[in-house]
C-alpha cells in the first residue's frame, strides 16, 4: 500500500526515534543508579515472561490509580523514553468534572505550559513492578509524571512526597509508616444499567448492593466466616504483591473490614496503599463482590471507616527508631525529645491538615464526640479517643505516634507527606505538644473543621503548607476541592438542607459521589 509523504511533524518525531540521542529518561537523569539497574533487570524479565499487557500506572489527584495498558515492546519503549499521556485526569473533580479552562491560555490555570490540555510523560518506576494475580498475563507498575522539558509535573503527589523525603535525608532519616485502613465490602446486587451511567460533573447511582454479615457484633468469628471466601482471596493476592499484611479483622459495622501492614519506609507505603485500595477493589468486584473505602456509605447503619497512620521517622541507615526515649534524658515522656516535637508539629498544623487527611465531604461525618473518631486537636497515651494516639516506652523500637484523623479515601501521598511537612516544622523549630488530654472528647483543645468547607479555609490561610507544596499546587488543589464541595452545597440545597445542617442521614448526593469512585 502507497504511504503519502510525512508530515513536518511526523518527521521530527520519526528522526527523534531513529536518532542516537540520549532517550528521555538518561537525557534528563529521571533514575537514580538503583533504578536504572532495576530497569535493565526488568527488561530481561519482562522479555523472558512476555505479559499480554502491562498497566502503566499513575495517580490522580485523589490518589487513586489511573492506567494504560500497553504491550511489551511499547513498555520497553517506556523504559527509555517515558509514555505519553494526557493532563485530564488531574484537572477533574471527583465527578470528573472539567475544573479549569483547558483550552484557554494558561490552562485556567496562569501556567502557560498547561495551555490546551497537553501530554506529559510518565516513567515507570522499575521498583515498583509486580504481576497481577488476579489478572493473568497483566503487569502493573507505577510511574512518575514529568513535562517534556524534564520538569516534575506541578501536580504529581508522588514528586510532593518525594520531596519531603528529600528533607529527611538531609537530617540522616526516613519516615516510617504503619497502615491500618478500615473499608465496607458489600455482595452485588444488581447488574448495570442505564440508571447507572455518569455524564461529567455529575454520578449516577451506584450499583445496587446487599449486605454481606449483620454487623455491631465486633470481632465475631462467625461473622468474618461469612466474608472469609472474599477475604482469603484478598490475603493471597496482597501477599503476592508483597504488601506486607499482619491482619484482618471485623469492624463494628456490617461488612466493615480492617486491614493492617507491616511498617514501611514512606515512599512504600504510599504506593503500598494505592496498589492495596485498587487491588482490594478489583478481586471483590471479580468475586461478585463490591468494595468501598468511601468513609460512611449509605443508606443508615453504616459505622464510619478511618483510616490511622502509624509513623516515626528513623535512621536511614540503621533503621533505629528516633522516636523511642532512651532514658534520663527523656524524663517521663513516651517519645524521644525528637519525637515530641514532632508530635508538636503535628498538634500545630492540625487543622489545616484535615483536608489531606479527609478530603471528601462526606468523612467529615466520622468527626463525633465520644466516638472512635478524634473531634478535637489533641494527644494522649495510649488513648484510642485521641486525635493523636502515642505509643512508647524507654528502648522501645515500636515507638510511633498514630495518627487517627484520617479516612480511607485519603490521598496516601498528600496524607503521608503533610504529615512530614507538619512535624518536621516540630523538630526545626522545637514545639512543645502540650499536655496530653486523658478525655479528649472534653479538653480544652481547638475543635477540628466539621465541614470540608472550614477545612479548606484553615489549608487555604496555611503558610506552612504552602511552603512546603507550593503556592501553584495549592491553588489547584483548594480550586479542584471547592469545585466538589460547591456541587455538594448545591445538592444540599436542592433539598432544602445546609452545609451547616446536612441531616444525619447520607444524602444521595454522597452516595452517588463517593460510593463507587471510592
Amino acid at each position: 500500500m502507497a504511504v503519502g509523504p510525512l508530515s513536518s511533524h511526523h518527521v521530527a518525531w520519526h528522526h527523534a526515534i531513529m536518532s542516537n540521542s540520549p532517550a528521555f529518561i538518561e537525557r534528563f537523569g529521571l533514575w537514580t543508579d538503583d533504578q536504572a539497574r532495576e530497569a535493565a533487570a526488568l527488561k530481561r524479565r519482562v522479555e523472558a515472561e512476555k505479559p499480554t499487557l502491562i498497566r502503566l500506572v499513575w495517580s490522580d489527584s485523589h490518589g487513586w490509580s489511573r492506567a494504560k495498558a500497553v504491550t511489551v515492546p511499547a513498555f520497553l519503549g517506556a523504559l527509555e523514553a517515558g509514555y505519553n499521556i494526557n493532563v485530564a485526569t488531574t484537572t477533574l473533580d471527583s465527578a470528573s468534572a472539567r475544573t479549569f479552562s483547558s483550552f484557554t491560555r494558561g490552562g485556567g490555570m496562569g501556567l502557560d505550559e498547561m495551555t490546551g490540555s497537553p501530554n506529559i510523560r510518565i516513567v515507570p518506576d522499575p521498583g515498583t513492578y509486580r504481576t497481577l494475580p488476579w489478572a493473568p498475563g497483566i503487569g502493573w507498575v507505577l510511574c512518575d509524571e514529568y513535562f517534556n522539558t524534564g520538569v516534575p509535573y506541578h501536580f504529581s503527589q508522588r514528586h510532593l512526597l518525594r520531596r519531603q523525603l528529600a528533607r529527611l535525608a538531609e537530617k540522616g532519616m526516613d519516615a516510617a509508616v504503619g497502615l491500618e485502613v478500615e473499608w465496607y465490602l458489600f455482595r452485588v446486587g444488581e447488574e448495570l444499567g442505564p440508571e447507572h451511567l455518569s455524564i461529567p460533573g455529575t454520578r449516577a447511582r451506584p450499583i445496587g448492593t446487599r449486605p454481606v454479615e449483620p454487623g455491631y457484633s465486633y470481632h465475631s468469628e462467625s461473622n468474618m466466616d461469612l466474608m472469609q471466601p472474599v477475604l482469603s482471596e484478598l490475603a493471597e493476592a496482597f501477599e503476592t504483591l508483597n504488601l506486607g499484611l499482619r491482619s484482618v479483622e471485623n469492624e463494628f459495622g456490617p461488612g466493615q473490614v480492617e486491614c493492617t501492614f507491616a511498617p514501611k519506609r514512606g515512599m512504600a507505603a504510599a504506593d503500598d496503599l494505592l496498589l492495596f485500595r485498587t487491588a482490594t477493589k478489583q478481586v471483590c468486584r471479580r468475586l461478585g463482590y463490591v468494595a468501598t473505602f468511601m468513609c460512611r456509605p449509605g443508606p443508615g447503619g453504616y459505622y464510619s471507616s478511618g483510616w490511622h497512620l502509624h509513623q516515626s521517622l528513623v535512621d536511614a541507615e540503621t533503621g533505629s527508631n528516633a522516636f523511642a526515649p532512651m532514658g534520663e534524658d527523656d524524663g517521663d515522656a513516651p517519645l524521644s525529645a525528637l519525637g515530641m516535637n514532632y508530635l508538636g508539629g503535628l498538634m500545630a498544623h492540625a487543622v489545616p491538615s484535615t483536608v489531606f487527611t479527609t478530603p471528601t465531604a462526606n468523612g467529615y461525618r466520622r468527626f463525633q464526640p465520644n466516638s472512635l473518631a478524634p473531634d478535637r486537636v489533641c494527644w494522649a497515651y495510649d488513648h484510642r479517643g485521641a486525635m493523636l494516639r502515642v505509643l512508647g516506652s524507654v528502648g522501645d523500637p515500636a515507638a510511633r505516634i498514630e495518627n487517627r484523623m484520617g479516612e480511607p479515601a485519603a490521598n496516601p501521598y498528600l496524607y503521608i507527606a503533610s504529615q512530614i511537612a507538619a512535624g518536621l516544622d516540630g523538630t526545626e523549630n522545637g514545639l512543645d505538644p502540650g499536655p496530653p488530654s486523658d478525655e479528649p472528647y472534653t479538653a480544652d483543645r481547638p475543635v477540628l473543621p466539621g465541614t470540608l468547607a472550614a477545612a479548606l479555609d484553615a489549608l487555604d490561610a496555611s503558610d506552612l503548607f504552602r511552603k512546603a507544596f507550593g503556592d501553584v499546587f495549592m491553588d489547584y488543589y483548594l480550586a479542584l476541592k471547592r469545585n466538589e464541595l460547591g456541587r455538594f452545597v448545591a445538592a444540599l440545597e436542592a433539598d432544602g438542607k445546609t452545609l451547616a445542617e446536612p441531616g444525619e442521614d447520607i444524602t444521595a448526593w454522597e452516595q452517588n459521589e463517593y460510593f463507587d469512585f471510592f
